[in-house]
């Protein structure tokens, strides 16, 4: 291999700086160090060292930093002189890091740790710094190998110690602090030494990443869910692909695994499976696979020991394998550290982590993640019940069938398990009957092939056992499954028709006969009207179209008689009939004549002791009342169906029943934090209902909006990237919506390159819309993440491209001009030369004969009465103070440039241009003096941009040494503003003008 030459290695320097972390970069430090050494250059040699010292730190092979630094050590103390004040500096930074690197090795014999810590406290002496960082690190090693009283005397001095250059920041000394406070079992004195580093108060490289992660478990054992929630969520974001953070991984893995987000963490653990092998900071590793440990042992213990998980060392692996797998490997890693520290306190604390049950059943996250395989069905075993117990239970299942309750089908699919379990010849017959009853119309719901046989041979079963009413009801049941299953029309009426006719030849004094011929004649007016509309033909399909009546008066008609038939004797089922004809309403177009009739089949249900009843009623009328903009009454519906959907079963109607409430809330200006509450849950509900692609995705959304109305940018962007696939799914619009909105959050996350990207993905799909501004405008905002993310033609591509669907429309002067003025400021960007300049003023009079244009031709159509000019009057005098700073910017390059060809050849100006100086700052203050002056015309609204031109001309003037002219401008406007009222003249400005003209006379 050839040799590297010293601007081949420095050039290598900057860019392995640059690097993203990992293996990777460290390789190629390792070259350069080797390079530098073979040259003989002892600076160049240094200084990489010092690279590969800090690759290796920001890596999972920070162990590694011992050999470098120990060279580097070497190099000080052959000839201190040679180190700088940073590089002397830099080097005992280190110390702490090889400290730890020790520490965290159990190879290292602790003889060998402790003489360290020796050697760093006496170094630190002599050059004369705290023994603040010494303690901490005597604190870890102490609790490390179990001495509890030498932990806490080091804990104390260290606390005690004076800050100073050689100090943790802040935010990773409040780690520490809180890290030691949990190991002591308070947990809430963790998150309160905490706070300032969570809160954003206190940060740095790797800070609140890891404290993000390390308070999960804290805060889920105090309980307080929505911190960890958010904490998850967030520093996820953060954390996720770093390798310096695989042990912050890990706890996020640990974290989902104990609070129910067994797959969350499965797909964590799958993002990071090319980290699954064995890692060269063995104490890494240790703390990765711990977490991914506690994962495994749920998912074992949940069923899915048999699942596929994740290679590892290139090995496919079952859940159950690896989890065996690592815990071998582990264990061997805590033995070794016991064996170096003479203690089995890292095998203790790491079995007790991996031994940890769940902290809560679920809470859920918000993000989108893809449900568990359902594992192999196993023998259900039903515990051994005495026949009193069970007749108990069938008696609770028979009272709530017979009220239609919710709870109807789990009691019944209890009652099924128990019947299951016992002797047949020992089960009750009518009892045998109601199970198959139960079974039969779980089939028919789930739309079974086998449900029609199912059903007759309940209702057969039922007349062999005399029970007319139950055979009546089974009857109906089949003219249903009929109707579900796309039976000819014919064959749907008969047995509509046999259905009355069992309900009708029911014993007269059968209490049940009055409601089974009622259930009969409503299912028949219900299919009846479906019945006419599949006969009517194609045609007539679309039954929601304003005005068109496609048989909807005579089913109203049947409805109302319905109601007023049975409104007393059998209210329930008047509610169901009132809940139709409210739906027969909106299908019709009338939205105020469907309001009341939803609201007194929620009011009827009620009355009836059946609450869950008016469920559906009431979030329908929350949504009209929505679109006929009545707000508060929509609220109060929807609130009124989340009350009493407290004994709903079905997921799907809980989810509902929270969206709709979550969307209404949102549409408050303080409804967000609870609008996100109820999004959240209802996206939980929605994947229950594996509905996660459809309602949960919206629930998701709206959950997003929420927190990003919040401020909470970071748990909205990984809330909505994590269903986006879903929300794509549902429309252009929609499509171009969540983008555009993604886009928005990554801009506020100073993500700009991400931004961009999903601002142009949303052009995409607009480009073939009839109205172009949606791209125009959505390309300018790729643009100005792209101009934020320094891709300067990628930028002026997106700039050009908007401002020539802006220019289609003839209608968007100001989007023009605005886009003008950008690539005016990026054509000096790249090249300072004479055309690039050239380029910037001729863009920026664009601008200026856009706006002069349009302000003529609104002169011309306004008239006396006209709109009002002056958005467009005040984007020019924005153009002329922008063109007086592009000015400035030519003369501020200009001089530059001069100095560095003075300083290297002692003669002319480097870009080789003729520039007029004294013009251009002329240039400047007449510009700056026009726009001020044009937005004095424009009033006490623009007092801020007057101040800000009128002190640029004061300014440039005193560049040009016209101090007492630039001084007269500025007193006669304080003058003008203090003569103003108070109310008008925005708080702080007139100090600001002050300052400034003091600033000027000094």
């Amino acid at each position: 291999m050839t040799a590297l030459t010293r601007e081949e290695i420095e050039q290598g320097l900057v860019e392995n700086r640059n690097s993203p972390n990992g293996t990777a970069r460290n390789a190629h430090a390792e070259v350069l160090v080797g390079a530098a050494e073979a040259i003989g250059d002892g600076p160049l040699f240094r200084t990489a060292l010092d690279n590969l010292i800090n690759a290796y730190l920001w890596s999972a092979e920070s162990s590694k930093m011992l050999v470098p630094f120990a060279r580097l050590l070497q190099e000080y103390d052959k000839d201190p002189g040679a180190f700088d004040r940073w590089g002397a500096h830099s080097l005992f930074w280190q110390f702490k890091w090889v400290a730890t690197a020790i520490g965290d090795s159990p190879e290292i014999p602790l003889q060998s740790a402790v003489g360290w810590l020796d050697e760093m406290e006496r170094r630190y002496r002599i050059a004369g710094y705290s023994e603040r960082p010494v303690r901490e690190s005597e604190m870890w090693l102490a609790d490390a190998i179990g001495d509890d009283d030498r932990a806490e005397r080091a804990h104390r001095a260290w606390l005690a110690a004076e800050r100073d250059d050689m100090s943790d920041c802040h935010a990773c000394e409040l780690n520490g602090q809180g890290a030691y406070a949990v190991l002591r079992g308070d947990d809430a004195r963790a998150l309160e030494l905490w706070q300032p580093v969570l809160a954003g108060e206190r940060t740095c490289a790797e800070e609140p990443h890891r404290l993000l992660a390390t308070s999960l478990l804290p805060l889920l054992r105090l309980g307080r869910f929505e911190e960890a929630r958010s904490h998850h969520v967030r520093g996820y974001r953060m954390a996720r692909g770093n390798e310096s953070l695989l042990p912050s991984i890990g706890k996020h893995i640990e974290f989902c695994a104990l609070s129910g987000n067994e797959s969350r963490g499965l797909e964590i653990l799958a993002e990071h499976a090319a980290h699954m092998s064995p890692l060269v900071n063995v104490d890494d590793q240790l703390a990765f696979h711990g977490g991914i440990l506690v994962l495994l042992r749920r998912l074992t213990e949940l069923g899915h020991g048999r699942s596929p998980a994740v290679p590892y060392d290139g090995v496919p692996h079952t859940v159950s394998e690896l989890y065996e797998v690592l815990r071998a490997s582990s264990l061997e890693i805590s033995r070794r550290f016991d064996a170096r520290n003479g203690t089995t306190r890292v095998s203790d604390r790491f079995l007790a982590r991996i031994e940890r049950e769940p902290l809560v059943d679920v809470l859920p996250l918000g993000v989108r993640s893809s449900a568990l395989p359902r594992p192999a069905a196993a023998v259900v075993t039903a515990p051994a019940a005495g026949l009193e117990e069970l007749e108990e239970l069938v008696e609770r299942a028979r009272q709530a069938r017979d009220q239609r309750h919710p709870a109807a089908d789990a009691l019944w699919a209890e009652v099924g398990v128990r019947v299951d379990a016992r002797p047949q010849d020992e089960v009750d017959p009518l009892l045998a009957a109601d199970v198959a009853d139960q079974r039969a119309l779980t089939a028919a719901r789930g739309g079974a092939e086998n449900a029609a046989e199912l059903l007759e041979a309940v209702r057969d079963r039922y007349l062999e056992l005399g029970r007319a009413e139950r055979a009546a009801l089974a009857q109906l049941r089949l003219a249903s499954e009929a109707a579900q299953s796309g039976a000819e029309p014919r064959r749907i009426r008969e047995l509509l028709a046999a259905a009355l006719k069992a309900a009708e030849a029911l014993d007269e004094d059968e209490p049940l006969r009055g409601r089974r011929i009622a259930l009969a004649e409503l299912s028949s007016i219900r299919v009846e009207s479906y019945l006419r509309s599949l006969e009517a033909g194609p045609e007539h399909e679309h039954l929601h179209e304003p005005g068109q009546d496609h048989g909807h008066g005579e089913l109203a008609a049947e409805l109302a008689a319905f109601v007023a038939s049975y409104e007393e004797a059998l209210p329930d089922l008047a509610a169901e009939a009132e809940e139709m004809l409210g739906r027969v309403a909106l299908s019709q177009g009338d939205p105020e004549r469907a309001l009341p009739l939803l609201a007194a089949s929620a009011a009827r249900a009620v009355s009836a002791g059946m609450p869950w009843q008016a469920v559906d009623a009431l979030v329908l009328r929350a949504g009209v009342l929505m679109s006929v903009e009545r707000p508060e009454e929509a609220q109060e519906a929807a609130r009124s169906a989340l009350d009493h959907s407290a004994q709903v079963t079905e997921a799907e109607t809980q989810a509902v029943v929270r969206l709709t409430l979550a969307d209404i809330l949102l549409r408050r200006a303080d409804g967000a934090a609870e609008a996100a509450e109820h999004a959240l849950t209802a996206a939980h509900w929605f994947d229950q209902a594996d509905l996660t692609a459809d309602g949960g995705a919206q629930a998701r959304l709206v959950l997003a909006r929420a927190y990003a109305r919040e401020g909470r940018h970071a748990d909205a962007a990984e809330v909505l990237q994590s269903t986006l696939p879903d929300l794509l799914e549902h429309g252009e619009g929609q499509a171009v919506s969540v983008r555009e909105f993604l886009g928005d959050l990554l801009r506020q996350l100073n993500d700009p390159r991400a931004a961009a990207e999903q601002y142009l993905l949303a052009a995409e799909v607009a480009k073939e819309w009839e109205d172009p501004r949606p791209q125009a405008a959505l390309a300018q905002a790729a643009a100005e993440q792209l101009s934020a993310a320094r891709l300067d033609q990628e930028a002026t591509a997106a700039y050009e491209r908007s401002l020539e669907l802006f220019r289609v429309t003839g209608d968007a002067p100001v989007a023009e001009v605005r886009i003008l003025r950008s690539l005016a400021w990026l054509a000096p960007r790249e090249s300072t030369g004479a055309a690039a300049w050239a380029r910037a003023r001729e863009l920026m009079d664009q601008a200026c004969a856009v706006l002069e244009a349009a302000l003529a031709e609104h002169a011309a159509d306004a008239g006396p009465t006209g709109a009002d000019a002056s958005p467009l009057r005040a984007e020019l005098a924005q153009t002329w103070l922008q063109l007086a700073q592009v000015l400035d910017w030519r003369v501020t390059a200009h001089e530059q440039s001069e100095d560095e060809s003075t300083s290297r050849d002692g003669d002319g100006s480097a870009d080789g241009s003729e520039v007029d100086v004294q013009a251009l700052r002329l240039e400047e203050i007449d510009l700056t003096a026009r726009a001020g002056e044009l937005y004095a015309e424009l009033g006490p609204n623009h007092l801020g941009d007057r101040l800000q031109c009128v002190q640029y001309a004061a300014w440039t003037e005193q560049e040009i040494g016209r101090e007492d002219a630039g001084a007269t401008r500025l007193a006669a406007l304080i003058e003008e503003l203090r003569a103003m009222p108070d109310e008008v003249v925005p708080d702080g400005l007139l100090e600001r003008a002050q300052s400034s003209l003091d600033s000027l006379r000094s």
